[in-house]
C-alpha cells in the first residue's frame, strides 16, 4: 500500500476508517496554522511566501492572492504565473488543482477536487479528480468547479455557476448545472 496522498492523487477512493486516514487531518491542521497567518497579513510579499510553503512550489511575483483564502492540504495545488485570485476562496485539493497562467478567479470560488460516493453504503469515503483551470480562463464570483473538470483556455465560467463537465476552450458557460452560453470569438 502506498502512502495516502499518492493513493488520493492516484484517483483512489479512500475510507474514513482507512489505517492512514488520520494523516490527511494531520495535514490539513498544518496547512489550518499557515493559512491563519496568511489571511492575517496584508503584504502580497508574505502572502506568497506562505502560499509557497503551503503548496510547496514557488509562488511567481506576478501571481495575487487576496485574503481571506482557503485551502485544506496544497500540496496538490499548482498556480501559474499572472494569476489573480480573489477574496473568499476555497480550494479542496487533494484531488489536484492546476491554475495556469493568466487565469482569473473572483471573489467566493470554489475549487472542489474532493466529494463523496453517492450510495449511502459507500459515502463515508473520499473520492477525488483533479481540477484544470487552462490559460487566460476567468471564473466568475461564487462560482464552483467540481471534481474532475477542466475548464478551456480563455473560456468564462458565468458567477454563480456550478460546473460539474469540461467546458471547451473559448467559451461562456453559466447555470446550474453550467451550460455553454455562447463561443468567444
Amino acid at each position: 500500500m502506498s502512502d495516502i496522498f499518492c493513493r488520493l492523487r492516484n484517483g483512489e477512493t479512500v475510507a474514513f476508517n482507512d489505517p492512514e486516514y488520520h494523516k490527511l487531518r494531520d495535514a490539513s491542521f498544518a496547512t489550518k496554522k499557515l493559512i491563519v497567518q496568511l489571511n492575517q497579513s496584508s503584504d502580497s510579499e508574505e502572502i506568497r511566501a506562505l502560499l509557497s510553503q503551503i503548496t510547496g512550489t514557488e509562488i511567481d511575483p506576478s501571481t495575487a492572492v487576496f485574503t481571506p483564502f482557503q485551502i485544506n492540504y496544497g500540496k496538490h495545488t499548482k498556480i501559474g504565473k499572472n494569476v489573480f485570485i480573489n477574496f473568499d476562496c476555497v480550494f479542496l485539493d487533494l484531488g489536484g488543482i492546476t491554475i495556469e497562467d493568466g487565469v482569473f478567479i473572483a471573489p467566493k470560488v470554489s475549487l472542489l477536487s474532493e466529494g463523496h460516493p453517492i450510495s449511502p453504503k459507500e459515502r463515508h469515503s473520499l473520492t477525488v479528480a483533479p481540477i484544470l483551470i487552462k490559460k487566460n480562463a476567468w471564473i466568475g464570483a461564487n462560482a464552483s468547479i467540481m471534481p474532475g473538470v477542466t475548464i478551456g483556455e480563455n473560456s468564462i465560467v458565468a458567477a454563480g455557476a456550478v460546473v460539474t463537465k469540461d467546458v471547451p476552450d473559448n467559451c461562456i458557460v453559466a447555470g446550474v448545472p453550467a451550460k455553454m452560453i455562447r463561443s468567444i470569438e
